[in-house]
């Protein structure tokens, strides 16, 4: 049984691991509006702000190139650093990256590591929230899309997503078709009819 929560409410009795959830007097409650599968124990987030964790991987835009420092775009409410110590890539503005969060400090700038710049193509914003199903389970989902379309493609946690090349249309209806309908059974299914043309 699926059930819609909302922030604040208890989504079990027992203590759970899950993603936008905490833990209080042994109950789990949701910290976001979201779906609660009971059957499977697992929790849809329907919306939700992304929170920075270190080594996961982001896609940012380049606001200004410093000479020891670069502000990047990450599409959060805190702005994202590159010290110059850390990257042996040369940056300008406008570039858009993709990087590694190697640590958030006390100031709430997020410091980034590895960044590669992406050349081309276009940026996505979806709900990070939205990120793992856009993924999948071992990244089952953004791969049938990359082996369909032909595009080159590149998911930020962070809810950016970079797309280059091949039918770039089609992954951008995808992307978005399942940001729409993440908490939909039978999903993946209907993805895969959409790319092969049979819907």
């Amino acid at each position: 049984m699926r059930r819609l929560v909302l922030p604040g409410d208890i989504i079990a009795e027992k203590p759970l691991r899950l993603d936008h959830t905490i833990v209080e007097e042994g109950k789990t409650c949701s910290t976001v509006i979201g779906i609660f599968d009971e059957e499977k124990n697992s929790f849809i987030p329907l919306e939700g702000l992304w929170y920075p964790t270190p080594g996961e991987k982001i896609i940012g835009i380049v606001e200004e190139a410093k000479l020891n420092t670069d502000l990047i775009d990450i599409n959060a409410p805190y702005k994202g650093l590159i010290i110059s110590k850390f990257s042996e890539t040369s940056l300008a503005g406008g570039d858009i990256i993709e990087a590694t969060v190697k640590e958030l400090d006390k100031t709430g700038t997020i410091i980034l590591s590895r960044p590669r710049v992406l050349f081309g193509g276009k940026v996505l914003v979806i709900k990070p929230s939205k990120v793992p199903r856009l993924l999948g389970k071992q990244d089952t989902m953004i791969r049938q899309i990359i082996e369909k379309t032909k595009s080159s493609i590149s998911v930020g946690m962070n809810g950016l997503v970079w797309i280059k090349g091949g039918d770039s249309d089609m992954a951008t209806k995808a992307i978005l078709r399942i940001q729409d309908e993440s908490h939909v059974p039978g999903l993946t299914e209907r993805i895969s009819q959409m790319l092969e043309g049979k819907e």
